[in-house]
Formats: structure tokens, sequence, C-alpha cells
């Protein structure tokens, strides 16, 4: 049921020409299974405790008749998680993939809660028979937010059909995996992590600490260097570990993100274990089967920490 927001409120239409909008954006490469982008624009000021979200426009939503762009009556509702029942509601476009909205929402948050919300937009359609149907949605952690600029600029986020909590609450993390039987040898590449949750305010350094694992115990234990000031840091380090063929099933890659904290000890962010069958599920065991299913190749994939 919908409750309403003390201190939200809409700020109705507003002047496009405020906001820098590259129309080249319109064009791009549409990936596989897209199911449409979102252009928005957040601001934040710390003396009123107002967050400003301007929603631009959307491209490429999937329209209800094949092959036809007005089969799509979409609008948007926004919220601030973990307050998933209350939301703010652009208006109604009517039969267009690619509406253009051009309007802004105000909502109160305290300064000491900002970096804690989680931005989502969620896209709906309305169909034949009146009802609100999900398309996507987007997520925007405040904690990416730069507070220290005051310009206006717009960035986009391509819908996605399910954001899982998780990858709010701690992060996500872009690893290659690579096995050469002949050699014996696992090679696990720590390419990047994503929206890194800081267990510390105080700290944006982060860093991954790499285990092999043999039935659940740590065989080998290694840690990537310092990222410093960055949520989304980037590592771009490999790490090589022996790793005989007779081992695999009972064999994990434990990788924890920690942040690092000057003068306390430091704090686990969040892990995760790509492993056989025997220590992992879902996207963590598919990595592994696919990385021995295609010998010598690095094979890359995000996870989500837990």
């Amino acid at each position: 049921s919908f409750l309403p927001n003390p201190g939200a409120y809409s700020l109705g239409n507003i002047d496009p020409s405020l906001y820098k909008m590259n129309d080249e954006d319109d064009e791009y490469d549409i990936p596989e299974h897209h199911i449409g982008r979102i252009w928005f624009a957040v601001e934040y000021e710390r003396e009123s405790e107002k967050l400003q979200v301007t929603l631009m426009k959307a491209k490429n939503l999937p329209s209800r008749t094949l092959g036809q762009g007005n089969g799509c009556d979409p609008f948007v509702r926004i919220y601030l998680v973990p307050d998933d029942r209350r939301y703010l509601q652009s208006k109604f476009k009517k039969k267009t993939t690619n509406p253009k909205f051009e309007e802004s929402f105000v909502f109160q948050v305290p300064n000491k809660a900002i970096d804690e919300r989680v931005l989502k937009l969620t896209m709906y359609d309305i169909d034949r028979h009146k009802r609100h149907v999900v398309i996507g949605h987007a997520l925007y952690p405040l904690r990416e937010h730069n507070y220290e600029s005051n310009e206006r600029v717009v960035m986009w986020r391509d819908l996605e059909r399910e954001v899982t909590e998780m990858n709010v609450e701690r992060g996500e993390m872009n690893v290659s995996l690579s096995y050469n039987g002949h050699l014996e040898r696992l090679t696990a590449v720590i390419i990047e992590g994503k929206a890194f949750k800081k267990v510390e305010p105080s700290s944006s350094d982060f860093y991954v600490k790499v285990c092999l694992m043999q039935q659940g115990k740590v065989v080998k234990s290694k840690r990537t260097d310092v990222a410093k000031r960055n949520v989304s840091p980037g590592f771009n380090e490999s790490f090589t570990f022996k790793l005989p063929v007779a081992s695999l099933d009972m064999a994990s890659i434990s990788l924890t993100a920690m942040q690092h904290v000057m003068g306390q000890r430091d704090k686990i962010v969040g892990r995760l274990v790509i492993g056989s069958f025997m220590f992992a599920r879902g996207k963590e065991l598919e990595h592994w089967n696919e990385m021995l299913a295609n010998q010598k190749e690095q094979i890359s994939q995000w996870h989500t920490l837990t």
C-alpha cells in the first residue's frame, strides 16, 4: 500500500536546457535482452538536506506490439530503498517506447542517512487492461554520489528485470577465472569492485583477500593492493594457484572485500565463494563450471557480495 512520504514532493516539469543532455547518447549499441535505458540527474543540498531527482527520458522500452514503437504507456515510480513502500511518481506517457519525462522530485534525507539510501527507479507500462506492469528497475546507491559538486550532471542506467537488495547492501565484484589442467594452475584476476559498502564511513580504501580453499579450509591466501578513495575500486591484479585436477571437486576460491581503516582493524565488506557444487551455488557455481569447460580461457563475471 502507498504511504505518504513526509517531505517528499514533485517539482513538476523542468527546463531541459538546465541539464547537460547529449543527443549522441540516444544512439547506442543495444545489448542482448535489453529492456530500455533511463536518464536521470541527482543533486543533494547538504544545508537543506534535500535530494532532488530529475527524471529526463528513457529509450528503447519494450513494445507490447512487436516491431512498433507505440505499444507502451510508461511511467516511473521513484523509491529510496530501503523504504520500498513510499514513492513519488512521474506523469503517464502515452504510446511511446522513448518517453521524455523532464520532471523533478524532491526527497528530504538527513545527511547522516544519505549514504545508506539507494535511489530505485521502477519503470512501468500500463497494459490494455489498465494493469501496471513492471518493465524493469534501475538502482543508484547514493554513496556513489559526489556531494562536493553541485553541477547538474545527467547519468544513465540500463533497466534490469530484477534487482536484489543484496547488491544494494554490500556491492559487487568483477572476477575473471581460468584453469589450465595441463599445468594444474588456476588463475584468478580481480578486475574491479562496484558500490562497495563503507562499513566505516571515514574511509574509502579497499582491497580483496583471495584464498584458495580445499574442503572448505584455506590452503593459500593472497591479497590485492589497497585501492584508495574509491567505493568502486579498480584492481586488475592476477593471482595464480597450484591446483591438481584431482582436487577440483573439493576446491573453491573465496574472495573477501576488505575496507582498510587507518588505526583500526580492517573491516569485512562482504565475500563470495566461487567453486564446485560442494561449496557454491547459482552464478558462482556456473562461473566455476564455465571455467572448467573452457580451459585456458579467461572467463569473467560480476558477482554479488554477501
